[in-house]
């Protein structure tokens, strides 16, 4: 059968020919269709064109707007289609156009938002989209709405390819965002109304400057009022329940309680994983497992039936008993929730399967927010506002001497996330020590130091996140965008760029490679394999297509690699041709 074009395949999701009553059967159809079409359309033996093609038009295919039938789509949660709109805001025409074309409910917001976890997100039958002024790119697949820190990355490519009116609308929709409904968001369901994600937002703004200074067009009473909003975003993190303890660092934190609705809908037996494990492990069983008892309060989460049987019988006929039920713990869940605030779900570096991530303070967070202080004394500064530049700098340089107090560790020359309640570092190694790098905290001596641990992560396909085999995503053997793109951009600020080149090449000629092989760009790969097979275990097993933080990170990835390194790689994909073209 021939494969649709491109142009149809676009115009399937912007919705002009989606049946609204069967987005998901349209969706898989998009997953195995488009991307290879594309990658087609865009010809053979032409170096690193045809992916370049296929990102190009990605940007148009996952673009979202609230005129489209398919934006309203959650196909995490298989309900009834719903716009949420501010409370105290009138109902735009163009929604109540979509409305009466696409079928959809469109409802106020019980109430005004000022703060996170304001309101009960269990409250909302169904649950639904939460309305953004401007078109934004969402990553793709299950990933319908637009996300805290994938629009980072997103926002990064798209300057890159000159699309800097879509990059700033997407900044102006985390303005609209802080408020309306209190922070950035994690995305923009009503589900996520309890928790943000790492705070890139002064990033994405000095990108988006940036560019728009390039093109000749500076823009100062924009750049003063993403300076407030960044500011009042800021004080999320600097507040309690925020604050990492004593420490005067910052924590990942979900106001909301339980499981998390997106679990529960759509990463199929998560949650009665975590708690085989949990029961299979005696010591750790005790903090996160709670015995029901009949007549017992309700359980917070799920119950979970324990059987005692005879293993020797159970493979023929189960010969079994009731020995009671258990659920998760109400900390338990507040780890999850606060691991999911991270981006880094399922990871086993707060505690198996993340469930004490709210009682560490991460180095990632940290550094972020410390470079959040340090652009916001540049913004300060630009905006002449000398007294509040002055603030700034003593801010981020009370946070770095805590980064080196409790990330720092000496001994073993490396950043560990630190564990506030019981007043020490961990010992997990993780990607992210390199965050400091970029944000550029470390001396010399410190990031020559760091450096010397490459290795730990250094794979055939890149950087690998941990080299700890947990069955978690965000472990080994996976390699991830986002993390491949701020490691390689502090490698360079501190002038390793040789091995900054080395390690960005093998990540760019890994996604080329199976970009070859398949006609498509994934959320994540394999560093060890070098190939986009998955076999995860913990959390949700799928390797979405699209993508949006995958396609934008192979730009700049890619732009930063010298010419002749570039060069090399598109001689790659002209003499090794593969099945997807």
């Amino acid at each position: 059968m021939k494969k649709p074009s491109a142009n149809v395949l676009a115009r399937l999701f912007e919705g002009r020919f989606l049946c609204t009553k069967a987005p998901l059967v349209w969706a898989l159809f998009f997953v195995a269709t488009w991307p290879t079409a594309v990658a087609q359309e865009a010809g053979r033996g032409r170096g690193l064109d045809p992916i370049r093609s296929y990102i190009a038009a990605g940007w148009d295919t996952l673009t979202r707007s609230q005129t489209d039938c398919n934006t309203i789509v959650d196909p995490k949660l298989a309900s009834a289609s719903v716009l949420y709109v501010p409370a105290d805001f009138e109902i735009p025409a163009r929604v109540e156009q979509m409305r009466e074309r696409c079928k959809v409910r469109v409802n106020h917001l019980p109430r005004v938002i000022h703060q996170l976890g304001e309101i009960d997100t269990s409250t909302f039958e169904p649950a639904g989209l939460l309305y953004l002024e401007n078109k934004y790119v969402v990553p793709g697949g299950r990933f319908n709405e637009m996300y805290g820190w994938d629009s980072y990355f997103i926002i990064r490519g798209l300057v890159e390819d000159k699309r800097i009116d879509l990059a700033r609308g997407m900044v102006e929709n985390f303005f609209f965002e802080i408020e309306h409904y209190g922070a950035v968001l994690n995305a923009n369901r009503t589900y996520y109304l309890t928790r943000s994600q790492p705070p890139f937002l002064t990033s994405m703004i000095l990108a988006v400057d940036g560019a728009t200074k390039d093109s000749g067009r500076e823009d100062r009473a924009w750049l003063a009022k993403a300076y407030d909003y960044a500011t009042r975003d800021y004080g999320l993190w600097t507040r309690a329940p925020h604050l990492a303890g004593s420490t005067g660092l910052s924590r990942y934190y979900d106001f909301g309680n339980g499981p998390a609705p997106e679990s529960v809908q759509d990463e199929t037996g998560h949650y009665r994983q975590v708690a085989a494990f949990f029961l299979s492990q005696a010591d750790l069983g005790r903090d996160y497992l709670v015995a029901r008892k009949p007549g017992a309060e309700a359980a917070v989460g799920p119950l979970f039936a324990l059987q005692i049987c005879d293993s020797s019988k159970t493979m023929a006929k189960a010969e079994c008993d009731a020995a009671g039920s258990v659920s998760l713990g109400a900390d338990y869940y507040k780890g999850d929730r606060a691991m999911r605030e991270s981006g880094y779900d399922v990871s086993f570096r707060f505690g198996p399967h993340g469930a004490r991530t709210h009682h560490y303070a991460p180095v990632c967070l940290n550094s972020l927010l410390y470079k959040t202080e340090k652009d916001l004394e540049q913004m300060a500064e630009t905006l002449g506002r000398k007294q509040e530049a002055e603030e700034w700098r003593k801010r981020a340089r009370d946070r770095k001497e805590r980064i080196q107090k409790y990330l720092w560790d000496s001994e073993s020359g490396m950043y560990f996330d630190y564990d506030f309640e019981n007043e020490k570092r961990s010992t997990y190694e993780y990607v992210t020590a390199f965050f400091p790098l970029w944000a550029g905290i470390p001396t010399p001596e410190q990031a020559r130091t760091l450096m010397t641990h490459l290795a730990t992560f250094e794979k055939p396909g890149g950087l690998v996140m941990s080299p700890h085999e947990t069955g978690g995503q965000w472990d080994f053997p996976y390699a991830w965008a986002p993390d491949q793109l701020v490691a390689d951009e502090g490698m360079r600020r501190y002038g390793f760029e040789e091995q900054a080149d080395r390690v960005s090449y093998a990540f760019l000629s890994t996604v080329a490679e199976n970009f070859r092989r398949d006609g498509t760009i994934r959320e994540k790969y394999n560093a060890l394999t070098r190939s986009s097979e998955t076999q995860v275990t913990a959390g949700y097993h799928m390797n979405i297509v699209g993508f949006g933080w995958t396609n934008g990170a192979f730009l700049v990835l890619s732009h930063e690699l010298p010419a002749t390194d570039v060069a090399r790689l598109a001689r790659e994909q002209d003499t090794n041709p593969g099945s997807g073209h």
